[in-house]
């Protein structure tokens, strides 16, 4: 052959063995990455952004159940843990979408956290992400459920508490009647059913005052209240009541101290506190009002020589209707209502209202307010009170 072809040849298979080289490498490459594609624990695009937007809880999870996202809101109610779902129920229904294809909601109660003993109420959506993954949205409704239970119980000791004295004022009545010829008869069962009815009046007019101060317009005309006076006029209010079982009202601490808020809403609370000394006092026993006011905080503070709290029920007394002892409570006329008053209007105030309890030696119940300043307030600044 002609030596002058081969070098032409040469270059041509040379070219054609370069081209095939390349070929392979890059079919190679393209089956490493999609290899890698596989593997990846890499969610799609855009979503991590999302997860990380969600106030909600939201968990992307691989083919192997693996957690490669969670947003900030799924860690918090404790669904993840170790890069994996705590719950099995959440992980059977992630199998269920996974084998099925279709997407699924349940409503579910669960426990807080791989460890938590409280219980959570959630609304799940699971559905399919793209070929390889799984989307877990998660609504957390434990607030919602606690409020209709709230306000079930409400409802059923409401009711349970007017039947009392409504069935009393009934049979009252009709006994009134069958002894209209016994002057002294007659008598007896008037001052019961003068008794009855003023408990009566007491319930429906402390619900009045719950309803008023849950209103979104509880302060909606606040003004400067003395101290000195809302102490004034709860000693005044309950003087009759101290002196019927020979207990001493001292007061004392600090003159002058001056809250914004509503004079009649604090008298109550404060009246609240003082009624509440003197009936699980004994009797020729003493209860002290001290008023406190320094680095901007007034305190309201009623202690009493009573029977005390047990440890277990001092984080109950400000629920609705509760009663360490209701055998007690019904005898003395409490409705169960009266702290859990305390409390809302110390929270309105931008306060708070804390216990001491030691049994058998007494209580001390303390009202926590922001002093206030010399200048006039509006409503918006009540507002920034509580939220300090």
């Amino acid at each position: 052959m002609d030596s002058a072809w081969l070098v032409p040849l040469a270059l041509a298979f040379g070219l054609i063995v370069g081209a095939g080289v390349v070929l392979i490498l890059l079919l190679s490459m393209r089956r490493g990455q999609r290899a890698m594609d596989v593997a990846s624990t890499a969610v799609p695009d855009g979503v991590d952004q999302v997860i990380d937007a969600l106030e909600s809880a939201g968990v992307v999870l691989d083919p192997s159940n693996n957690v490669v996202k969670a947003s900030p809101g799924a860690l918090s109610l404790g669904l993840v843990w170790n890069q994996a779902l705590v719950h099995p129920e959440l992980v059977a229904l992630v199998d269920r979408v996974r084998r099925t294809g279709d997407a699924a909601t349940q409503e579910l109660e669960l426990a807080r956290g791989p460890f938590g003993e409280a219980n959570i109420h959630l609304f799940v959506r699971i559905a399919r992400l793209g070929a390889r993954y799984i989307l877990l949205l998660a609504e957390d409704r434990t607030e919602s459920y606690r409020l209709d239970d709230v306000r079930r119980d409400f409802v059923a000791n409401i009711s349970h508490e007017l039947k009392t004295p409504i069935g009393a004022v009934g049979l009252l009545a009709e006994a009134l009647q069958a002894a209209s010829d016994d002057p002294d008869t007659v008598r007896r069962f008037a001052q019961r059913l003068t008794k009855e009815s003023e408990r009566l009046a007491r319930i429906t007019q402390e619900i009045i005052e719950l309803s008023r101060l849950q209103a979104a317009d509880a302060l909606s005309k606040p003004d400067v209240v003395e101290i000195d006076h809302v102490v004034t006029l709860a000693v005044d209010q309950n003087r009759v009541a101290a002196e019927s079982h020979r207990i001493e009202i001292a007061r004392g601490g600090d003159k002058h101290a001056e809250v914004y808020g509503d004079e009649s809403l604090l008298a109550v609370a404060l009246h609240n506190l003082v009624a509440n000394a003197i009936q699980y006092s004994p009797e020729g026993s003493r209860i002290g009002i001290g008023v406190n006011n320094s680095d901007g905080i007034v305190e309201i503070a009623v202690t009493d020589q009573g029977i005390g709290i047990p440890e277990e029920d001092r984080d109950r007394v400000f629920e609705r209707f509760y009663r360490i002892d209701p055998a007690r409570s019904r005898h003395t006329g409490g409705s169960g209502l009266g702290l859990s008053i305390v409390k809302h209007v110390a929270q309105n105030h931008g306060g708070d209202v804390r216990v001491w309890s030691q049994p058998g030696n007494g209580s001390t119940f303390t009202i926590r307010l922001p002093e206030a300043s010399r200048a006039p307030v509006s409503p918006p600044a009540i507002a920034t009170l509580k939220e300090a």
